[in-house]
Protein backbone atom coordinates (compact mmCIF):
# COMPACT_ATOMS: atom_id res chain seq x y z
CA UNK A 1 0.00 0.00 0.00
CA UNK A 2 1.08 3.24 -1.17
CA UNK A 3 2.07 6.29 1.37
CA UNK A 4 -0.74 7.94 0.04
CA UNK A 5 -3.25 5.31 0.60
CA UNK A 6 -2.66 4.89 3.83
CA UNK A 7 -3.38 8.67 4.46
CA UNK A 8 -6.54 8.12 2.78
CA UNK A 9 -7.86 5.51 5.11
CA UNK A 10 -6.78 6.97 8.35
CA UNK A 11 -8.09 10.07 7.40
CA UNK A 12 -11.15 8.20 6.75
CA UNK A 13 -11.15 6.56 10.04
CA UNK A 14 -10.56 10.12 11.80
CA UNK A 15 -13.37 11.26 10.11
CA UNK A 16 -15.39 8.42 11.07
CA UNK A 17 -14.34 8.62 14.86
CA UNK A 18 -15.27 12.24 14.81
CA UNK A 19 -18.78 11.68 13.12
CA UNK A 20 -19.49 9.07 15.81
CA UNK A 21 -19.45 6.45 12.87
CA UNK A 22 -18.34 3.38 14.29
CA UNK A 23 -19.28 0.26 13.95
CA UNK A 24 -18.66 -0.91 17.75
CA UNK A 25 -20.14 -4.33 18.55
CA UNK A 26 -23.41 -4.32 20.09
CA UNK A 27 -24.03 -6.64 23.06
CA UNK A 28 -26.57 -9.65 23.46
CA UNK A 29 -29.40 -9.08 26.16
CA UNK A 30 -32.38 -10.99 27.67
CA UNK A 31 -34.98 -8.59 27.98
CA UNK A 32 -37.94 -9.43 30.09
CA UNK A 33 -41.35 -7.28 30.04
CA UNK A 34 -44.85 -6.68 28.32
CA UNK A 35 -45.62 -5.74 25.15
CA UNK A 36 -47.47 -3.16 24.35
CA UNK A 37 -47.96 -0.07 22.09
CA UNK A 38 -45.51 2.93 22.22
CA UNK A 39 -48.20 5.54 22.62
CA UNK A 40 -49.91 4.22 25.63
CA UNK A 41 -46.36 3.46 27.20
CA UNK A 42 -45.87 7.14 26.87
CA UNK A 43 -49.00 8.80 27.23
CA UNK A 44 -50.22 6.81 29.82
CA UNK A 45 -47.43 5.59 32.16
CA UNK A 46 -48.57 1.99 31.74
CA UNK A 47 -46.84 -0.44 34.31
CA UNK A 48 -48.75 -3.28 32.24
CA UNK A 49 -51.08 -3.39 29.08
CA UNK A 50 -54.63 -2.23 29.35
CA UNK A 51 -55.33 -5.26 27.67
CA UNK A 52 -54.31 -7.66 24.99
CA UNK A 53 -57.25 -6.23 22.76
CA UNK A 54 -56.25 -2.89 23.19
CA UNK A 55 -52.46 -3.39 22.34
CA UNK A 56 -53.64 -5.06 18.82
CA UNK A 57 -55.88 -2.20 18.39
CA UNK A 58 -53.34 0.37 18.28
CA UNK A 59 -50.81 -1.70 16.13
CA UNK A 60 -53.53 -2.40 13.64
CA UNK A 61 -53.88 1.05 13.30
CA UNK A 62 -49.93 1.46 12.82
CA UNK A 63 -48.79 1.76 16.53
CA UNK A 64 -44.99 0.31 17.44
CA UNK A 65 -45.54 -2.33 18.98
CA UNK A 66 -42.46 -2.48 21.91
CA UNK A 67 -41.39 -4.20 25.24
CA UNK A 68 -41.57 -2.32 28.37
CA UNK A 69 -39.63 -4.05 31.30
CA UNK A 70 -40.13 -3.85 35.28
CA UNK A 71 -37.60 -0.55 35.44
CA UNK A 72 -39.75 1.29 33.05
CA UNK A 73 -37.30 0.82 30.43
CA UNK A 74 -39.03 0.56 26.93
CA UNK A 75 -37.52 -1.23 23.92
CA UNK A 76 -38.06 -0.31 20.79
CA UNK A 77 -38.11 -3.41 18.24
CA UNK A 78 -36.04 -2.74 15.19
CA UNK A 79 -34.90 -4.46 12.08
CA UNK A 80 -31.60 -5.16 11.73
CA UNK A 81 -31.89 -4.97 7.94
CA UNK A 82 -31.42 -2.29 5.59
CA UNK A 83 -34.48 -1.16 4.76
CA UNK A 84 -35.70 -1.74 7.56
CA UNK A 85 -39.07 -3.46 8.26
CA UNK A 86 -41.69 -3.28 11.14
CA UNK A 87 -41.49 -5.86 14.04
CA UNK A 88 -45.60 -5.48 14.93
CA UNK A 89 -45.89 -8.78 13.00
CA UNK A 90 -43.11 -10.45 15.18
CA UNK A 91 -44.83 -8.86 18.45
CA UNK A 92 -48.14 -9.40 17.57
CA UNK A 93 -49.19 -12.82 19.13
CA UNK A 94 -47.61 -11.84 22.25
CA UNK A 95 -49.40 -8.30 22.55
CA UNK A 96 -50.56 -7.59 26.40
CA UNK A 97 -48.61 -10.52 27.49
CA UNK A 98 -44.96 -10.66 29.53
CA UNK A 99 -42.07 -11.89 27.08
CA UNK A 100 -38.54 -13.08 27.01
CA UNK A 101 -36.72 -12.01 24.08
CA UNK A 102 -33.15 -12.14 23.44
CA UNK A 103 -31.23 -9.98 21.00
CA UNK A 104 -28.55 -7.17 19.90
CA UNK A 105 -29.23 -4.15 22.52
CA UNK A 106 -28.24 -0.61 20.53
CA UNK A 107 -28.64 2.44 22.90
CA UNK A 108 -28.52 5.75 21.96
CA UNK A 109 -29.42 9.27 23.25
CA UNK A 110 -31.47 7.34 26.33
CA UNK A 111 -33.29 4.89 24.42
CA UNK A 112 -33.44 1.51 23.95
CA UNK A 113 -33.70 -0.89 20.62
CA UNK A 114 -33.24 -4.54 20.36
CA UNK A 115 -33.01 -6.71 17.19
CA UNK A 116 -34.91 -9.61 18.13
CA UNK A 117 -33.28 -13.21 17.92
CA UNK A 118 -35.85 -14.82 20.23
CA UNK A 119 -38.94 -14.07 21.73
CA UNK A 120 -41.67 -16.07 23.62
CA UNK A 121 -44.05 -15.95 26.34
CA UNK A 122 -42.64 -15.11 29.87
CA UNK A 123 -42.83 -18.06 32.30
Amino acid sequence: MTKKWKVVLLSAAAAALALGITAAPQKSVTVEGYVLDSACAFTKGLEKPISRDCALACAKEGSQLVILAKDGAIYWPIDSATPAKGQNAKLTEFAGNRVTATGKLYDRGGSHAIVIEKIAAAK
